[in-house]
């Protein structure tokens, strides 16, 4: 059940600063499964909220007057990992929810309005990326209607598989 006192609107550009951190403080859980080399650059591009505006929208949650939650959603997916997405479809990325506030629903409302954004572009197919620690999200991926689709997963290290999902509007 989503919360109806959750605010789904476009970032602002004076809250920039406060969607990179977070980013940062939702994503710090997967910190220690990371490879260290690895989770500086990963960190570094999650908080790198400026180099996705202009070809994404950035997404945020709002509640009580607090930013609670985030999503990156390209319409236009080719701007985020087009080798791994068929033309025309659309793109989540670095959905996010700080600690303080999941459990709430944010991360549900954030990805149904990324929904209903594709829906209203006429996007055939919503595609994503997660992996086993985000079990969570992965959860509510497929209770949405997300399914597997293996031939898009990537292997940033010969031991990780990030896996990717889709849902056809």
């Amino acid at each position: 059940m989503v919360n109806k006192n959750i605010l789904i609107r476009n970032a602002r550009s004076d809250e920039l600063d406060e969607v990179s951190l977070l980013l940062k403080d939702a994503y710090q859980q997967y910190e220690n499964i990371i490879r260290p080399e690895a989770w500086k650059p990963y960190l570094e591009d999650i908080m790198d909220v400026r180099s996705r505006r202009g070809k994404s929208d950035l997404i945020v949650a709002e509640l009580n007057h607090r930013l609670t939650g985030s999503v990156t959603l390209y319409l236009d997916g080719s701007h985020s990992f087009p080798e791994a997405w068929p033309g025309g479809w659309a793109v989540v990325r670095l959905l996010a929810v700080h600690p303080k506030y999941r459990g709430q629903g944010i991360g549900r409302a954030l990805m149904e309005e990324c929904i209903h954004r594709c829906r209203q572009a006429k996007v055939a197919a919503i595609g994503l990326h997660t992996t086993e620690a985000m079990d969570i999200a992965r959860q509510m991926y497929e209770r949405m209607g997300f399914v597997r689709v293996p031939e898009s997963d990537f292997h940033p290290a010969p031991d990780v598989t990030v896996m990717a999902y889709s849902l056809r509007l």
